[in-house]
């Protein structure tokens, strides 16, 4: 890999270009630094292209691959990413910035990072694909977010994405939030991606518009703003898991009722209180790193089978 610059903290950004085919892919991970198993995925698929010059798809494909865009947030996060999978350890240390410092909507000059991911992709722009790769600290199961000028062309996808997070013993996070920040309700498992106008419309409705002012393009946005039609997809894949004994449609009742207690939760970490009680009684464990790995290295090769 080579670096494309430097983080705020004087750390390197490093990307890979692979392949020489035609149709050009973007993968991006670690927007949200407290989202460790993106990041992980990239670099291994990395390994694995360069490894291998006779891969199959670095005849149809050429990739531009950045594995982490946030390395300041990688280390922030790292006390608790080695202590994994202590949810103690998680409450306690975990890190992420808020809006007019979360990368994901700091395209393309927000942050020297963005700046430094924008001028990688843009001179081999347009991209037929591009991803960002994403996590959630809990959920009731696996989400893939579409952009939606693709609802339409992704039956299929959508079809093949809930039967391989079933296969790695997950289930979907069926949550619809009423169009609320620009997530449009697609069925089970499925939104679109969020897009900053209507971010910034959430806050201005609030009365907030020093926070509405913070949001910048996100990278789906921008990637689509270099030209051509590109899939463009976020993968939410949990990092701990609720179990929902009576689901009810488009209401994930077990993740939005664990949610609320995780601030009286942290507080009591941070006291150095036992929570295990509460974690027994929600349900919560831990989804395996590797598992979570095939998963969203299932999901870029679905993507670019749709294709």
């Amino acid at each position: 890999m080579n670096e494309i610059g430097q983080s705020e903290g004087g750390r390197p950004i490093l990307a890979a270009a692979l392949g020489d085919g035609p149709q050009r892919v973007s993968l991006i991970a670690g927007c949200h630094s407290d989202e460790p198993v993106g990041p992980e995925t990239l670099r291994a698929l990395v390994s694995e292209l360069s490894g291998n010059p006779a891969h199959p798809w670095l005849s149809r494909f050429t990739f531009f691959i950045v594995p982490h865009v946030n390395p300041d947030g990688e280390e922030k996060n790292r006390a608790w990413v080695d202590r994994w999978p202590d949810p103690a350890a998680y409450l306690q240390h975990a890190f992420r910035e808020p809006p007019g410092r979360d990368l994901e909507f700091g395209f393309p000059y927000m942050r020297v990072e963005n700046r430094a991911v924008a001028g990688f992709l843009s001179p081999h722009a347009p991209f037929v694909l591009h991803m960002s790769l994403h996590g959630m600290g809990v959920s009731e199961g696996a989400m893939l977010l579409i952009e939606r000028h693709f609802i339409d062309r992704t039956e299929s996808l959508r079809a093949d994405f809930a039967a391989a997070a079933r296969a790695a013993g997950l289930g979907l996070h069926d949550h619809d939030r009423k169009g609320d920040k620009g997530f449009r309700y697609i069925g089970p498992g499925f939104t679109t991606t969020p897009e900053a106008p209507a971010m910034r419309a959430h806050f201005l409705a609030m009365g907030d518009d020093a926070t509405a002012a913070l949001f910048h393009q996100s990278s789906m946005e921008f990637v689509r703003s270099l030209g051509g039609d590109p899939l463009c997809l976020v993968t939410e894949l949990p990092l701990f898991v609720v179990e929902n004994p009576a689901p009810t449609p488009g209401v994930p009742q077990a993740y939005l009722d664990f949610r609320a207690r995780v601030p009286d939760l942290a507080r009591r970490v941070h006291a150095g209180e036992s929570i295990q009680a509460e974690l027994d009684a929600a349900g919560l464990r831990a989804l395996d790193f590797d598992t979570a790995k095939r998963l969203q290295h299932e999901t870029i090769r679905l993507a670019l089978e749709t294709l």
